[in-house]
């Protein structure tokens, strides 16, 4: 289990409002709006530029996601995949330290933001990373 602070809350080694960011923004990536179905030749062509504007947001937004978590520092970025695996299922909130330990191995290379960016459905996985230790992005104000 990860220590806890003088006031008794959980220290994950990365802040719930870095998690609530990241989340927002994984999700944002991974789950873009459906664009409506046109019945003509017009509307298939309005589509296919709103389809267009959406793919060039859901990149700057997956930049921006890749940025993030690059700028975190090692500790950081060790926590969030062990809090991916968590709420994946490969660990439970018990088994924090071997998850963490091996986290650090796996982001030994420093490409921690390549490997969370390819999990799918990375926010609610880091969700129920941070559910499992009793805690809530939820909870975090935006």
């Amino acid at each position: 289990m990860p220590a806890t602070d003088e006031d008794g809350e959980v220290d994950l080694g990365v802040s719930l409002d870095v998690v609530a960011t990241i989340v927002d923004l994984a999700n944002a990536v991974q789950s873009p709006e459906e664009g409506s179905m046109g019945d003509g030749d017009e509307d298939e062509e309005r589509d296919d530029e709103e389809e267009d504007a959406d793919l060039v947001e859901e990149d700057a937004t997956l930049d921006m996601l890749t940025d993030f978590i690059d700028e975190l520092n090692e500790d950081q970025q060790a926590a969030l995949i062990a809090l991916a695996w968590i709420g994946r299922g490969d660990y439970e909130a018990e088994g924090w330290d071997e998850a963490l330990k091996l986290a650090y191995e796996r982001n030994v290379k420093g490409t921690a933001a390549e490997y969370l960016v390819d999990m799918q459905g990375l926010g609610d996985l880091l969700s129920e990373g941070v559910a499992a230790f009793g805690l809530s992005v939820e909870d975090v104000e935006r």
